[in-house]
């Protein structure tokens, strides 16, 4: 295998550890040619590495981009030829995309060859200090709520005056972003799961885990792994570790994990918050976080009446909202800028997105709903509900969804791969619920026969909310393109009606 002991290699993996060590002639093998890969192929690349992509997709763009930049490629479409490709290559180390699970056979072979494998958040910790400026890390996670979150936080730091940026899983890879010339003074971080999972030395400024519910479950193996990788946020967390009181799986999280000493737990929820929390009095979002009077007083945010007329009003916009205030104010972000920033958010498309009234029937586009506790927090909102249901179960049993707000219910119209398990579900805990099975198997047909459909079920004054509680690329692209789908089948409908 490699040319110089395994122990020696492993030693110099352990030391390189800036972007002003030596990187040249390190032979790496990256796994996936997505944003993440290409970034990864550059940055090491850009620092002499010998870097050879493997992918199972053709990409012709980023191929031509790998030539421009000088790295080594090799398309790749079984897993034996990719483990072919790493047997030829003899890597020293491998930097592997997030969809590649802990059981495939790449890491699999990377184990029983004893060659380290990183993520690109490992890679991006080592090489954090490209600039003078050296960007604090807040990492945030959790079931549901991330890149809301992450988005809110940066823009609250943006208020406060510092040059701050959402990275990672939210779409801008954290390569990218350490290669400003500029620097950053912070970087807000979304990480999944399969992130967190191959993280081994990050040291947050401040951290979170917005809550725990399954999710992933057949990437991760079981419940208790993916809680694992969740828990690694908080691990070396400097400041500040937030957790959300009404998830005591999330406070348990803080408690286990091996912090910094002095770094403090900060709690947020709906509730009247208690000394070191964040949470609602009488209608007010409020801090008793981080002032010296928090024993005894409490720093007004916004209201949540003013959340309302911003249409940002809802429970889960409220957590979201606190702990992302949590985590700026973390980092010295006055109340005032907090709210400013607060009332001059504009959330994501596909999450909860009012869409409009079409006949007396409001549409809703929570396409982002990509899991279980994702499709509650919408349901929870709303009755009369015709729910667009549906696509990569993704291992996960949504039976107690089902049965919670299956009196919510004014029909189903069930989509996707996995769509037979949802209908005996339904069928099982929501028998007297009206449901259309969609046949359509791709694109915008699905989407089209979904819609019209619902619009069939739905009586004036219901909601037609595509909330699907599962993956989307049985069927679409990602999420946002099963979203784009739903709504331009909508203005089908429309103009048709016209």
């Amino acid at each position: 295998m490699t040319s110089e002991p395994q122990t020696q290699v492993q030693d110099r993996l352990d030391a390189l550890t800036s972007w002003h060590h030596d990187w040249s002639g390190l032979r790496v093998a990256v796994l996936g040619l997505g944003a993440t890969g290409f970034s990864v192929a550059d940055t090491l690349v850009e620092l002499g590495s010998r870097v050879r992509v493997i992918y199972g997709k053709p990409d012709a763009d980023r191929e031509r981009l790998l030539d421009v930049i000088g790295s080594e490629r090799a398309l790749a479409e079984t897993d034996e030829a990719q483990l072919a490709e790493l047997g030829a290559f003899d890597p020293e180390l491998i930097v592997i995309s997030p969809g590649y699970p802990s059981h495939h056979p790449v890491v699999t072979w990377a184990t029983e060859h004893d060659v380290a494998v990183w993520g690109d958040i490992e890679l991006g910790w080592r090489l954090r200090d490209k600039t003078a400026r050296v960007a604090d890390w807040i990492c945030i996670t959790g079931t549901n709520g991330k890149t809301t979150t992450t988005q809110l936080t940066a823009h609250m730091l943006v208020a406060g005056g510092l040059r701050a940026a959402p990275v990672g899983n939210i779409g801008t890879p954290l390569l990218d972003a350490l290669r400003d010339p500029v620097g950053y003074d912070v970087l807000v971080l979304e990480l999944s799961s399969f992130q967190l999972e191959r993280v081994h030395s990050m040291s947050p400024y401040a951290s979170a885990c917005l809550n725990l519910a399954d999710d992933h479950l057949d990437w991760h193996g079981g419940a208790e792994a993916y809680r694992n990788a969740k828990a690694k946020v908080y691990e070396n967390t400097q400041v500040a570790c937030v957790y959300n009181r009404g998830d005591l799986e999330t406070e348990r999280m803080v408690e286990e994990a091996d912090v910094i000493e002095g770094a403090r737990a900060i709690s947020f929820g709906l509730d009247s918050p208690p000394p070191s929390g964040f949470g609602v009095v009488e209608g007010i979002l409020v801090d008793r976080g981080f002032h010296t009077g928090r024993r005894d007083e409490a720093y007004e945010l916004v209201t949540v009446d003013e959340l309302k007329d911003r249409g940002i009003g809802q429970p889960h916009m409220g957590l979201n909202i606190l702990a992302a205030a949590a985590l700026a104010r973390s980092r010295g972000v006055e109340p005032a800028e907090i709210a400013s920033a607060v009332l001059s958010f504009t959330p994501d498309a596909h999450r909860a997105q009012q869409l409009g009234e079409h006949a007396g029937v409001r549409w809703v586009d929570d396409s982002k709903a990509t899991n279980v506790h994702a499709a509650d927090a919408s349901l929870k909102a709303l009755s009369g509900v015709v729910w667009v249901v549906g696509g990569l179960l993704k291992g996960v049993d949504i039976t107690p969804l089902v049965t919670e707000h299956a009196s919510r219910l004014r029909a189903a119209v069930v989509i996707g791969a996995d769509r037979a398990e949802v209908l005996r579900i339904l069928a099982e805990q929501a028998p007297g619920v009206p449901v259309a099975e969609v046949t359509a198997e791709r694109g915008l047909d699905v989407m089209r026969e979904a819609v019209r459909a619902a619009a069939g079920l739905a009586q004036a004054g219901d909601t037609v909310l595509l909330s699907p509680a599962s993956a989307s690329m049985d069927q679409f692209a990602d999420y946002a393109d099963r979203g784009r789908a739903f709504q331009d089948a909508l203005r089908e409908l429309a103009a048709d009606s016209e």
